[in-house]
Parts: C-alpha cells; sequence; structure tokens
C-alpha cells in the first residue's frame, strides 16, 4: 500500500511585537508552512505560536458604542424636529398653510406680509371679497418691459397718488373710454363734466366744449379776473336763461361785432338807462318824448324831440 501524502497548513498571523532596546514596535509575521508526511510519520509543531483573534476590545467597543448611540439619538432628535416644523408650519400635498398651489397658480387665504418686493403677472382676490393692499409707507406697482426698464408706475403714498405713464385711461365696464391723459390733451369721454366746487373749475388755457351749463336754479357765471374772455364757434354761439336775466359786466368796454351779418335787439323793451342826453328844446316846450341819435363814430345820445330832428341842434355831444 502505497503512503498517502497529507498536506497540513500551519496557522499564519501578524503579531506585533517590540524590541526594549530599540523602544520600536514592529510587525512580523509567520510564515505560512505547508509539510508533507506520510501516514504514520509525526511533525513536531511548534509551541510558542501566538494566535490573535480581529476584533475591537476594551475601551475601543465602549467608544464605538457610545458613538453609535449618540448618532440615534440625533437622528431621533433631528426626525421630531422635522415633524414639527411640517406641523407648525401646516405642510400638506397641496400646499403650505394658507398658501395653497392649484393648477391656476398659488392661492393665499387670509391677510399677508411681503418685506421684499413681489413679482407676479397676475393678482386678483376671491369671487366674495376684495383685494386690499395695504402699507405704513406707501404701494408702488411697477410695470416693466423685457430689458427690465419700467414703462409704468403707480405709487399710492400718504399725501398723493401717482401715476407716470406715456398715457393713462379709464374705461366704463363696456370698454368705453371715460378719461384719457397723455401729453398732448385730456379728454373725458363721458357725456357730462359736472363740477361741484364752490369756486367751480380753473382753466389756464382754452376749453373745448359743445355746452356750458349750470345746475337747475343756480346762475352760470364766466368770468375772466385779470384778462379777456373769448367765445368762439364756426356755427355760432348761443346764449340762453331760460328762467332768468344776462348779465354782462365790464370794466371797459363791451363790443357786440357782426362781420357780415347784423346785431339785432329784439325785445319788447330796450332800456338804455346812462344814454349821454342833450339840451332841452324851447322853454315852453312841455314834450317829454327825446329821439336816439348816432355820432359819426357809432356814439349814440338822446336828443329832445321837436317837430322835426333835432340831432343836429345837440350834435355838439359827439365832439
Amino acid at each position: 500500500m502505497c503512503p498517502v501524502e497529507r498536506w497540513e497548513s500551519i496557522t499564519c498571523s501578524w503579531h506585533l511585537s517590540s524590541s526594549p532596546r530599540s523602544g520600536k514596535w514592529k510587525y512580523q509575521m509567520v510564515r505560512e508552512q505547508y509539510a508533507t508526511a506520510t501516514e504514520g510519520t509525526h511533525i513536531q509543531r511548534p509551541e510558542n505560536q501566538c494566535v490573535y483573534k480581529i476584533g475591537i476590545y476594551g475601551w475601543r467597543k465602549r467608544c464605538l458604542y457610545l458613538f453609535v448611540l449618540l448618532l440615534l439619538i440625533i437622528l431621533l432628535v433631528n426626525l421630531a424636529l422635522t415633524i414639527w416644523i411640517l406641523k407648525v408650519m401646516w405642510f400638506s400635498p397641496t400646499g403650505m398653510g394658507h398658501l395653497r398651489v392649484t393648477k391656476d397658480g398659488l392661492c393665499l387665504e387670509g391677510e399677508s406680509e411681503f418685506l421684499f418686493p413681489l413679482y407676479a403677472k397676475e393678482i386678483h382676490s376671491r369671487v366674495d371679497s376684495s383685494l386690499l393692499l395695504q402699507s405704513t409707507q406707501n404701494v408702488t406697482v411697477n410695470a416693466r418691459n423685457s430689458a427690465g426698464e419700467v414703462t409704468g408706475r403707480l405709487k399710492v403714498g400718504p399725501k398723493m397718488v401717482e401715476v407716470q405713464s406715456q398715457q393713462f385711461q379709464i374705461n366704463s365696464m363696456d370698454g368705453k373710454p371715460l378719461f384719457t391723459v397723455d401729453e398732448k390733451e385730456v379728454v373725458v369721454g363721458t357725456e357730462k363734466l359736472r363740477v361741484t366746487g364752490p369756486e367751480g373749475a380753473l382753466f389756464e388755457h382754452s376749453v373745448e366744449t359743445p355746452l356750458v351749463r349750470a345746475d337747475p336754479f343756480q346762475d352760470l357765471r364766466l368770468e375772466s379776473p385779470t384778462r379777456s374772455l373769448s367765445m368762439d364757434a364756426p356755427k355760432g354761439v348761443h346764449i340762453k336763461a331760460h328762467a332768468g336775466k344776462i348779465e354782462a359786466l365790464s370794466q371797459m368796454d363791451i363790443v357786440l361785432q357782426s362781420g357780415d351779418g347784423m346785431v339785432v335787439l329784439d325785445a319788447e323793451t330796450v332800456c338804455l338807462p346812462k344814454l349821454v342826453q342833450g339840451t332841452r328844446g324851447s322853454p315852453g316846450s312841455s314834450q317829454e318824448l327825446y329821439e336816439i341819435c348816432v355820432c359819426p363814430d357809432g356814439k349814440l345820445y338822446l336828443s329832445v324831440a321837436g317837430m322835426g330832428t333835432t340831432c343836429h341842434e345837440n350834435s355838439h355831444v359827439c365832439l
């Protein structure tokens, strides 16, 4: 019977040794040895072979467990804080608190305070409530172009409302312009413009309108304190007082002039109370009749009527 060979492995390991003289630590490796022997052969193994176990023991193991426990506590605290923040801020799948995310945009309910500028394409309130913009200083709404330049501005301050734009327009519900302002003109699109102030309206330049009318039972007064007042119309100027009188007062002259027509005084009585009066006729004359005479320059005067005209007798009034 042939002898059977057997491989036998001798344990090898890394072990740490020190030298008392050098004071340095060094690693030594026990080489793995293999021996062949036939059956019945006795192999002597080394007796002082050291075998070290792999792992962490002692104070290192306790520190590792303590570190893992600390990480677990921090993880639990972070999880609790996250749940608390989600609960306090009212986070939900549709939004946060009163702020909800919808398919049309953001829906914010209740009162909100913005500490920095708000950029939005459209802001509107609910159907059953109004939209209120409030600030302790002012409320400013800006419109910008693609380059970031301000093209329109609406500023509501404590003392003034300021609009900065190329054109300012107010429309009615059906889109009809009611009030339009630009650099050249101001257009009022309503059928009637009513001024209720006690001093009326003050215009520094001309006003174009088809009708100027006072309220019922109120006086209409057109006045120019330091300059002239002119009323022009291509087809005529009509002045009517249905329930009162028309009075024209001037510090100097009042001129009634017609280029191609005539001046008509159509009334039952025409009164000229301060017309210049000529001298009387003979002392024996008891007539109280007068005739109106006209000077070459258009001046009118009264002369005592006689059998014939007496204007030439009192023509010295024209001098």
